[in-house]
């Protein structure tokens, strides 16, 4: 073989390796945002099961136009819409109130990534049943 055609060969090689390099880290992102989406879809399925509770009447399981109780109907929710493939899922209560919001008023589900715990997000349901998705550490408030 010539030098030429060995010139060839490495140099075949070596753009093969960068366009399998390049492949396997457009897969690891859209892995990563594809799981950022499976979580936003669990938490708006979350919210409306949130939102379902503050609308049912007190005598049906509900909260009778209030959130007040949704964190013990959230831990008997079956594990697999509290922990599944995506993330791990948290029903946080406490200082979510702004001023001049009535307790009860809302509430916030906590994700956090499954795939890497750095990711979380939040929804936050109001009294209108309005869902609101933010990311961060703390979680948004009313």
């Amino acid at each position: 073989m010539g030098q030429q055609q060995i010139l060839l060969i490495v140099l075949s090689v070596i753009l093969v390796g960068i366009a399998i390099a390049v492949g396997i880290t457009m897969f690891q992102s859209q892995a990563a945002q594809s799981n950022i989406d499976a979580m936003i879809a669990d938490l708006n399925n979350l919210g409306a099961q949130a939102y379902q509770y503050y609308i049912r009447p007190v005598s049906m399981g509900g909260g009778g136009n209030s959130y007040t109780g949704f964190h013990t109907y959230f831990t008997n929710l079956p594990t697999g819409m509290k922990s599944n493939s995506n993330a791990v899922y948290t029903c946080v209560v406490g200082d979510i109130l702004g001023e001049g919001a009535a307790a009860g008023s809302a509430v916030r589900i906590k994700a956090v990534s499954a795939l890497d715990a750095a990711v979380i997000r939040w929804v936050l349901v109001n009294d209108n049943g309005a869902m609101s998705i933010t990311s961060g550490e703390t979680g948004p408030t009313l």
